[in-house]
C-alpha cells in the first residue's frame, strides 16, 4: 500500500497522566515503550481500608480527584522524577515530601495512601449511571486492573478529531473536548474522514512518525468519568448518553505498543503497510 494512501492524519496532542484519575500534562514529545508513554499512570491513590485504587469512576466516593493535577518535577528520561501534585485548594506537594499521605487525605476528604508502584493485582470501583445502552445501570461494580499497572484496559488510548466532530454534531449543546476522554494521543484527521473512524481500526497497525508502531486492540468503552466537571467543563450526563445512543458508548480506541521509540507533536500517523 503506498504511504500516501495509508496516511490518516497527524498527531496534534500528546498527554500523560502521572497519577491515575488526576489531571495530567500535555507534551511536545515522549518516549514510548511497552507500557505506553513514559511516565503515564505510574502512580495512584488507594483506600487504605480496602486496598482498592481510588478512581473518578466512582465519583460518589471520590468526587474531587479531577480537581488535582499531577506533573513531573523535571524531564522524564532514564529515571522517573518526583511528581508534583497541585491541590484543589491551592498549594503543591511533591511525591517525595514527608507527610504526603496526610496532606492528600486532608485534601481528598477521606483517608488515602499514595502508591508509588502498581501491585501485582489491584481493582477499583466503577459506578454505572442510569443511561440507556450501558452494560449496567445505576450500580457500582468492582473492576480488575491489568496486573502491575494502573491502566484500565490498555497502555495507549487514542482519539481522532473526527470522532469529536461527530459527537458535537450529534449533541450541539454538549462541550466535547478531548480532555473529557483522557486520551494519550489525539490524531487530527482530514475532513473527509467522518463518524467514529478509530472504532473500526481493531487489528490494524498504526505507524506514528518513523519509529512507533501501535496495534489497535479495540474501541474504548466510556463511563461516568466523561460526564464529570473538569475545570471549565460542566458536568453533563448528555455526553455519555450521546455516545451510548449513537456508538454503543464507545469513544476512541485502545492500542498496544508493538515497537517503541519517540513520538512528537506533528508526526504523521498512517496505517503500517508492512
Amino acid at each position: 500500500m503506498p504511504a500516501e494512501a495509508s496516511a490518516l492524519g497527524s498527531l496534534v496532542s500528546l498527554r500523560r497522566y502521572p497519577v491515575k484519575s488526576m489531571m495530567g500534562e500535555e507534551l511536545n514529545s515522549s518516549a514510548v515503550g511497552p507500557k505506553g508513554l513514559r511516565g503515564d499512570r505510574l502512580f495512584a491513590l488507594a483506600d487504605p481500608a480496602t486496598g482498592k485504587v481510588a478512581s473518578a469512576k466512582n465519583p460518589a466516593k471520590w468526587p474531587n480527584l479531577f480537581q488535582f493535577r499531577a506533573t513531573y518535577a523535571s524531564a522524564v528520561n532514564g529515571t522517573i522524577p518526583p511528581v508534583r501534585i497541585t491541590l484543589p485548594e491551592g498549594g503543591m506537594i511533591a511525591s517525595d515530601e514527608p507527610g504526603l499521605d496526610q496532606a492528600l487525605t486532608t485534601s481528598v476528604g477521606r483517608p488515602v495512601r499514595f502508591l508509588s508502584a502498581a501491585p501485582p493485582r489491584s481493582s477499583l470501583e466503577e459506578y454505572w449511571p442510569d443511561v440507556e445502552g450501558l452494560a449496567r445501570r445505576d450500580e457500582v461494580t468492582e473492576e480488575a486492573i491489568p496486573p502491575e499497572t494502573f491502566f484500565d484496559c490498555a497502555a495507549v488510548h487514542l482519539l481522532t478529531t473526527a470522532t469529536l466532530a461527530e459527537l458535537r454534531r450529534l449533541y450541539p449543546a454538549g462541550q466535547f473536548e478531548a480532555r473529557r476522554f483522557r486520551p494519550n494521543l489525539i490524531i487530527a484527521t482530514p475532513p473527509e474522514l467522518t463518524g467514529f473512524p478509530e472504532g473500526t481500526w481493531a487489528g490494524r497497525v498504526l505507524l506514528i512518525g518513523s519509529e512507533v508502531r501501535l496495534k489497535v486492540t479495540g474501541p474504548t468503552g466510556r463511563c461516568v468519568m466523561t460526564t464529570l466537571a473538569q475545570g471549565d467543563l460542566p458536568k453533563d450526563l448528555g455526553v455519555l448518553r450521546t455516545a451510548a445512543k449513537h456508538n454503543q458508548a464507545q469513544v476512541g480506541a485502545y492500542a498496544a505498543v508493538l515497537q517503541g521509540g519517540v513520538i512528537r507533536r506533528g508526526d504523521t500517523v498512517r496505517f503500517d503497510s508492512e
